[in-house]
């Protein structure tokens, strides 16, 4: 309905100029806080070297085909095994995008006989997959581990009623994309002892910014070991496209030769595989960056509540500013942020929060600066003021009209 008010400013907006801290955004500069761009590699000099060069080299085509038949090399095995390495698996496996690799995978995986059960606020890639499986699919209560039991235990009533077909697969998040919440992968993990199932972490946040090394949630947990197939995008830390699944090798075999997404789209440009591989290496070489992302973090954080703002219980990079107000106080108030104090970031409002909350999302980066946090700090603890002196509820306040 307010499509054509919207887009282009709440919706589809436009930053444009070098991906950084400050880009242009109709015409005027804005400090930006919603790109993943963890890591700051985006605009990296030897990261655009290595994608030029590889594009002048083997263009977008090359290799031609589906993986499968014709779009192999050697570049896409060395990528796929210094990943696995990475996040410390024995095998992986390249797929063309994250979304569409996990809700492939999901779909490879399971057959009408075997049972899914996932967190509920598992990503809509998770969601969409876990809707392709023809057998039955239960959900637990986000990080709640007796609700976990509770569905495990109903999950192995069921396959007992089918003769022992089937088995079981837990679905969960790395770091919840929303609200920076890691999931409880140490506690699923430990259900391991008690029940029979196999796991699969969605790590897109957690990959290049958790764990001593970088190597994800689940070696920030310790529970590298308990996860049955690791699976993360490029599209975060890696500034970049595509993404991988991480495992033993007789899995990964079974997935390669069942993806119908992979199997039936063509391979991963060269210049992708290149560049991932050259990101990759900065990653492992200059865990500067990860301190660099972190302490960005930290300041961020730290200064959001001691001004005394909600972030919820964050322990990731990603930073939500949760505040009461309107659908029309939430309109107000992020053109305020844009058009006065120059604050690029994303705001979600009602259906995926409840009625009446503001959720203001920050992706702190290490592209960020120190000055960058305090700016921001000041302008949100004026337009904290703003709202509830019922400023952005006054007509006329601010101009709508962009």
């Amino acid at each position: 309905m307010h499509a054509k008010e919207a887009e282009g400013y709440y919706m589809f907006p436009k930053l444009e100029g070098e991906i950084a801290a400050t880009m242009k955004f109709r015409g005027q500069d804005r400090l930006v806080w919603s790109l993943n761009n963890y890591l700051g590699l985006a605009n990296h000099p030897e990261v655009r070297a290595v994608d030029a060069e590889a594009a002048a080299q083997f263009g977008m085509a090359y290799p031609m085909g589906a993986r499968m038949m014709s779009g192999n090399s050697n570049a896409h095995e060395q990528l796929e095994q210094e990943l696995a390495e990475f996040v410390g698996k024995p095998a992986g496996l390249l797929v063309n995008y994250g979304y569409q690799g996990i809700v492939s995978a999901i779909d490879a995986l399971l057959d009408r006989h075997d049972i899914v059960i996932y967190d509920a606020e598992s990503h809509a890639c998770i969601v969409d997959g876990v809707r392709l499986h023809q057998g039955q699919r239960y959900m637990f209560r986000h990080n709640d581990m007796g609700s976990l039991e509770t569905q495990l235990k109903r999950a192995v009533k069921r396959i007992e009623e089918q003769g022992n077909l089937g088995g079981i697969l837990v679905i969960t998040e790395g770091v919840f994309g929303m609200t920076g919440v890691q999931g409880d992968l140490k506690g699923v993990v430990a259900m391991k002892s008690r029940y029979s199932f196999r796991l699969l972490v969605d790590d897109a946040h957690g990959f290049g910014t958790m764990g001593a090394h970088g190597g994800g949630t689940a070696q920030e947990q310790n529970v590298t070991e308990g996860v049955d197939l690791y699976f993360s995008t490029f599209a975060k830390s890696m500034a970049s496209i595509g993404a991988f699944f991480a495992s033993d090798a007789d899995t990964l075999a079974f997935l390669k030769y069942n993806m119908r997404s992979q199997i039936f789209a063509k391979s991963l440009p060269m210049p992708l595989v290149l560049g991932a591989l050259k990101r990759l290496d900065l990653i492992r070489k200059h865990p500067e960056y990860k301190e660099k992302l972190w302490t960005i973090v930290h300041a961020l954080q730290d200064g959001l509540k001691a001004r005394g703002f909600s972030i919820g219980i964050t322990s990731s990079p990603v930073t939500p500013v949760m505040l009461n107000g309107s659908l029309g106080e939430a309109t107000s108030l992020v053109v305020d942020l844009r058009e006065h104090y120059g604050i690029f970031c994303s705001v979600v409002v009602y259906p995926v929060v409840p009625k009446g909350v503001i959720l203001l999302r920050l992706i702190p980066t290490a592209a960020h600066s120190l000055s960058d946090v305090e700016r921001t700090l000041n302008a949100f603890s004026e337009v904290a003021q703003k709202l509830k002196e019922g400023q952005y509820a006054a007509e006329g306040v601010v101009d709508m009209k962009y």
